[in-house]
This record gives C-alpha cells, structure tokens and sequence, in this order.
C-alpha cells in the first residue's frame, strides 16, 4: 500500500485540527458527542475543502497549470477557498457558479477579496455549468494558459485522500484521549469528504461507523463507492468499502442551499450551548440530521460519537436564517 505522504500535497491547512468533547451538548443529550474542528483549517474561514485541496493543487502545479476553475453554488465554500488556495501559489482563479436570485454577501465577498474572477451561469444544472467550464478552458488554452479544472467540492478521488488522511488524524488524537469512537458522523454535500472519511475508518478505525449526512438528494451510497474505490486504487490498497459500510441520512430542507427550519434551529442550538458556529445550509444541515438520528434512537447509550464539523460560516452573511 502506497502512503498517503506518498503524493504530492502543498500544506495549506494548519494541522491537526482540534477535537473534543462538547460537554454541555453531551450532558442536554445524554450522550458522549465530540467534534472534530475542520473549520479552524486555518485558510480563510477554514473549511474541509481545504484537505482536498492540498492534494488537487499540488497535482495542478505540477502540471504547470496558471489557471484554476471550479464550480459549485453562489456560496459555494469549496469555491471561496480555492480561490484562496490558488493565490497562495500565484494562480489566476475562475469561480463558475450557478446563479440563483439575488446574490450579495458571504462568500462572494470573500471570493473578490481573494481576486478570482466570478463567473455567473443563470441555471439550476451542473450540465451547464461544466459546459461553461469547458468553454472557458479551450478559450484560455487559446490565449496560452495552462488551466486546471476541479469539480464541485473537489470530490475526486485525489481531493479524497485529504479526508483519508484526516481519518488517521482522528485515530491519533483518539487514542491520545483514550477513546474508541463508535460513529463518525459528517456533511455529504459532493460526496468526497465522506468517501474520505469511510474508507480512512476501514484503514485506521477499525469497527468505527463512518454516516454521511446528505444536504442534497444526490446518491451519496453510489457516490461514495465509486469514489472509495477510486482512492484505494490510488494508495493501491485491497482493503475496500462494502455497501453495508456505507450509511446515509438525509436532511435536506427545502432544497440545497435552502435554509430549513431544523438546519437553523441546530445551528442555535450548537452555538447557544457550545459557543460554535456552523453555517444553515451545510454544516448546519448536517448537524440537524444528526441531531435527527439521535432521537430516531440510531446511537447506543454509552457509544462515543465524533461530529466532523467542515465548516462554512460565511453563508452565515449570506441568508436569511428561518
């Protein structure tokens, strides 16, 4: 099996993250509930595309790319920070997001701060938005740049290997606390942070149940596995995800990108009683459906459950809370 320090990667991210008990939570709840800080990554805001995007920008370096694009939503947080990224390395970047009603605010902020240039695309279909890409890309090929693509979320499975490598941080710090963590529990909104993390738990938390919290209607279990094994070709290891590994609960509101009354009402409720923001249409969403599942009754009484909180909070600026 190849290393995960094998591959190429730029140490954007200030790591390891933190991770600990939510005590106050643990206690209201009646479980032992810890989360790990991907929102403190240390670029920008944080987020976990930073993890991906150590591995993808490295790739475009060496490939001698000058000019990176990726997609995603107006708010789009992958976008915002590779953008942020990139600069570090001198690239030029392209944000091509998908336009939907009136945008101010949040991460477009961020994103002319950090000088890329945005592209608006008045559609609800990522069809379009990559036909936008690829326009794009023929046209800067033309001009004699060297542009380098990265999909929604980075979620490839080179952008996985972040997530991957974050499940060994977690077995690392675990045992450091003494604890054996029973579930993991994590944002599905592209479907490469998840994957990272379910087959990083095969290779080094064995026995620890890798959920996936899908903010939209995509097929996450489909996802994950092509995704999985696309990362463990990659490290050239046997070792594979099954479907009965996979595990996906969706709390999808309204829509994707849509704030909803429980992702809000979750968002308050970590805030109120641990001081921690995460934002209502990702994160936030993610920790109402665990919230979701602990009431369904989906968590034994003594299990120890880690919360992976991949940050966001500039949607925060950005939408109206309900």
């Amino acid at each position: 099996m190849r290393q995960i320090i094998d591959f190429p990667c730029i140490p954007f991210a200030q790591l390891p993250t933190p991770l600990y008990k939510l005590e106050n939570l643990s206690r209201e709840i009646g479980k032992n509930i810890y989360i790990k800080r991907d929102d403190m990554t240390g670029v920008a805001l944080g987020g976990n595309k930073v993890r991906k995007l150590e591995f993808l920008l490295a790739d475009a370096r060496d490939k001698g790319a000058d000019v990176v694009l990726t997609a995603g939503g107006p708010q789009s947080n992958h976008a915002m920070l590779t953008a942020a990224c990139a600069g570090q390395l001198g690239m030029k970047s392209i944000l091509v997001l998908k336009k939907r009603g009136e945008l101010t605010g949040g991460n477009l902020i961020l994103d002319g701060i950090f000088g890329a240039e945005v592209r608006l695309v008045d559609t609800d279909s990522y069809d379009d938005v990559y036909a936008e890409m690829d326009r794009i890309m023929e046209q800067l090929r033309a001009q004699g740049h060297t542009p380098y693509s990265i999909p929604v979320g980075g979620s490839v499975p080179l952008g996985s290997l972040g997530y991957i490598n974050c499940a060994k941080e977690i077995a690392h710090q675990a045992q450091e606390l003494g604890v054996t963590f029973d579930a993991i529990v994590s944002a599905a909104g592209s479907g490469g942070t998840y994957a990272g993390l379910t087959l990083g738990a095969k290779l080094f938390l064995p026995g620890t149940r890798s959920i996936g919290i899908g903010v939209c209607d995509d097929p996450f279990a489909e996802i994950a596995m092509e995704l999985t094994a696309g990362a463990a070709e990659l490290l050239e290891t046997d070792v594979r995800v099954n479907r009965e590994d996979i595990h996906i609960h969706y709390c999808i509101g309204p829509g994707y990108a849509i704030p909803s009354p429980e992702g809000c009402a979750a968002v308050r409720r970590l805030a109120r009683t641990e001081g921690i923001l995460t934002d209502p249409v990702y994160t936030g969403k993610a920790l109402a459906g665990f919230f979701q599942l602990l009431e369904q009754g989906a968590f034994d009484q003594d299990e120890d459950i880690l919360f992976v909180h991949t940050g966001g909070a500039g949607a925060l600026f950005a939408v109206e809370m309900v």
